[in-house]
Parts: C-alpha cells; sequence; structure tokens
C-alpha cells in the first residue's frame, strides 16, 4: 500500500506541476479552426514538407534521453567562463544596421529603424524544470532590462530554449508586436499578453513592420510542443528583409530543400544565421551538423554566416565547443564570410571590415578582419 500511494503521490504532483503557466497553452477554438485550414497541418499535426521522423534510430524516446543525460560524453560544457562582451543595447544607433547575437538561438537585431528580438533567452537555464539545462558561465549578461523598446519579437517554435517563459512575461512592457507561427499564440494568450499585438502566421506569409521593413515566415524542418503533446504550433525561420539588407534567421531545422527555394526566392542573403549546434546522429533530421549549415548558407546565397543554436546550452552530447570548430573547417573555401562574434559583440552590416577572433580557442586564429562576400571594406 506504501508504494501504492506514493506512487499516486508522484502522479498527482507531475499533473499538478504540469498546470503551471510555464508550459503554455494548446490551440483551441476558433484558433484551432484555423490552424486546421493550413495546408501545412494534417490528421491533428503540423507536418514538415518533407518525410522527417524525429528519431534516425530504433531505440525509444525515453532511452536516447536517459543515454543523452547520463551516456558517456566528451565536454558538453565549457571548463570555465565563456569570453563575452555586454554591448549597451539601449545606446546603438537605432539608424545603424546591427545584429548582436545573445547566446545560443537569441539575437538583437536593428533593420531598417526598426529593434526586433529573435528568440530570447535571458534565463539561466532552458528548461521547465530551474535545475535543468544551465546556462554555460559567463553566458548571462541580459535581462530584460538591458533591452530597449522592441518594434518586433519574434519566436520560431515554442520549445523551452526559444520560448521562455520568464523572459516573456518580463518583456511584455516593451514589446509593440509579436510574430509568431501558427498555434505559438496560444501561448501567449495564456501568459496575458495583448492578442491585439500577436500574429500567429503560416509558412511563406509575410508581416510589414513598416512599409520599408518586412518579416518573411519561412519553412523549417523541426517539431514543437511543451509537454508531452507534439506539433500543434508550428515551427518556423524568418527572413528580415529591408531595401538595403537581408537577413534570414533558421530557427531549429534540419537540412532540407527549403534552404534553396528560400534562396532562390529571397535570396541573396546579407547574413544568416543558422543552426549549427546540438546535433547527433540520432535526431539529424531536425538539427544541422556544422557541415549542413555550411550548404546550407550556400543554398542561401549567403554573404556571411553565423552559426546559432550553440555556445550557451548543452542539449547533444558533443563538446560544447564542436560546432564552432567544425563550422570553420566546413567555411574554408566557401563563398561566404564566416563571422563568430563574442555574446554580446555587435556585428555591424554596413559594409565595413569586422575582426572576429575563435575565442573558444582564446582568440589564437581569425583576428584578420573579415569583409562579407563581395563587400567592400569602407
Amino acid at each position: 500500500m506504501v508504494c501504492v500511494g506514493i506512487a499516486i503521490l508522484g502522479v498527482v504532483s507531475v499533473i499538478t506541476y504540469l498546470q503551471h503557466p510555464v508550459f503554455g497553452e494548446l490551440p483551441s477554438g476558433e484558433r484551432l479552426a484555423h490552424i486546421e485550414r493550413s495546408p501545412n497541418h494534417a490528421d491533428g499535426v503540423f507536418r514538415n514538407q518533407i518525410d522527417t521522423p524525429m528519431r534516425t534510430t530504433d531505440q525509444s524516446e525515453w532511452s536516447m534521453w536517459m543515454e543523452t543525460i547520463f551516456g558517456e560524453k566528451g565536454q558538453p560544457r565549457p571548463p570555465g567562463a565563456v569570453p563575452a562582451i555586454k554591448t549597451d543595447l539601449k545606446a546603438l544607433d537605432p539608424a545603424q544596421d546591427v545584429v548582436v547575437w545573445l547566446g545560443h538561438s537569441s539575437y538583437f537585431v536593428q533593420l531598417g529603424g526598426q529593434r526586433i528580438l529573435i528568440d530570447p533567452v535571458f534565463s539561466t537555464n532552458a528548461a521547465p524544470i530551474p535545475a535543468a539545462n544551465k546556462a554555460f558561465e559567463g553566458t548571462s549578461l541580459y535581462t530584460a532590462d538591458d533591452v530597449p523598446a522592441i518594434n518586433a519579437l519574434l519566436i520560431s517554435h515554442d520549445h523551452y530554449d526559444h520560448l521562455d517563459y520568464p523572459t516573456i512575461q518580463a518583456l511584455k512592457p516593451k514589446v509593440r508586436q509579436v510574430i509568431v507561427g501558427l498555434g505559438v499564440g496560444a501561448h501567449f494568450e495564456a501568459w496575458g499578453y495583448d492578442m491585439r499585438t500577436v500574429r500567429e502566421a503560416d509558412w511563406n506569409e509575410v508581416v510589414a513592420l513598416t512599409p520599408q521593413v518586412q518579416i518573411h515566415v519561412t519553412p523549417a524542418r523541426h517539431y514543437s510542443g511543451r509537454t508531452f503533446t507534439r506539433d500543434q504550433s508550428l515551427w518556423v525561420g524568418f527572413a528580415l528583409v529591408s531595401p538595403e539588407r537581408r537577413l534570414f534567421f533558421s530557427g531549429d531545422s534540419g537540412y532540407a530543400p527549403h534552404f534553396a527555394e528560400i534562396g532562390q526566392r529571397l535570396g541573396p542573403f546579407d547574413w544568416v544565421a543558422l543552426d549549427a549546434g546540438q546535433y547527433d546522429p540520432r535526431w539529424a533530421n531536425v538539427h544541422m551538423n556544422p557541415e549542413q549549415a555550411a550548404q546550407a548558407a550556400e543554398d542561401l546565397r549567403a554573404k556571411a554566416l553565423t552559426p546559432a543554436h550553440a555556445g550557451r546550452f548543452s542539449i547533444s552530447p558533443h563538446d560544447w565547443d564542436d560546432p564552432f570548430k567544425r563550422i570553420t573547417a566546413a567555411s574554408q573555401g566557401r563563398a561566404y564570410a564566416l563571422w563568430t562574434p563574442e555574446i554580446g559583440r555587435p556585428i555591424h552590416l554596413d559594409g565595413r571590415a569586422q575582426s572576429f577572433t575563435a575565442w573558444w580557442e582564446n582568440g589564437a586564429m581569425n583576428t584578420q578582419p573579415q569583409l562579407a562576400a563581395g563587400a567592400k571594406e569602407k
């Protein structure tokens, strides 16, 4: 009886915890009816453009994650603090087109006079359990207080390392507009956002921030879900387009033909940030490895590439610096420049030459100024 009582208590505790607002809300009502009309939704879930098994092995998902957490690893976390620079985001000239990497897949962007946040995670962990998935030492430089008023908040999908409940709550007074994939608005509605400011978009829809600055919501190859129910909201990438520049953010994505299609339709891109970390052969369909990211950059006709989804959290068993080492090697002789700033260092998009060290190797290489492909030094 004692064992049964403990089991019941455990189940009740889990059910109770799952009511916490951090888990968000599933689409229902008119939102769900709208989702069901999407050509990218079938049989109750969103679908990728090509067949995408979550796992490439017969290993059960539970076994896979237990092996990832407790199995043999190299060095998934750095031995000390990660080099970083805290740029004053509020002091940046809003007339300048600039990108600042905030770690992992979080970016602050200034484009055409608009200030844009992409997938901000200011919490010191990226999981619904506070002790889980802690950020690397030295990488938690920014909070919502450090961010100026934001014209648009872009969220690629609803996983915890991209949609962070405490961050979203703290940013609420500063955000003018939210742009997300279909279904993700259910979380924002549950978290008290004014839904007149939240735009849910399908793949290939366009949202105009101003007559000059547009956000193209693009396909990605991934999945979604904050609990055990998956693929109820859409995962997306973003192309940010102004008369002067074109930027691209892949979100989480496996390699697929959509990169070439986007490159032909919306490219060439002045700068792209591509998923190049947290890869593993067991989930090779939903995250690119660095070599695939290098190819995707060429598919997109990118002039400059910055690797994303690395440098702050460890979600896969690979060494923490493996993405940066491999993308450096894979980018040799490519048609684009590789830009690898430290967290917080601005990337200027005005064509100037910029120096980015191999900071994961204590600045031992890549110290020469680097121009985007086809640019001229100013």
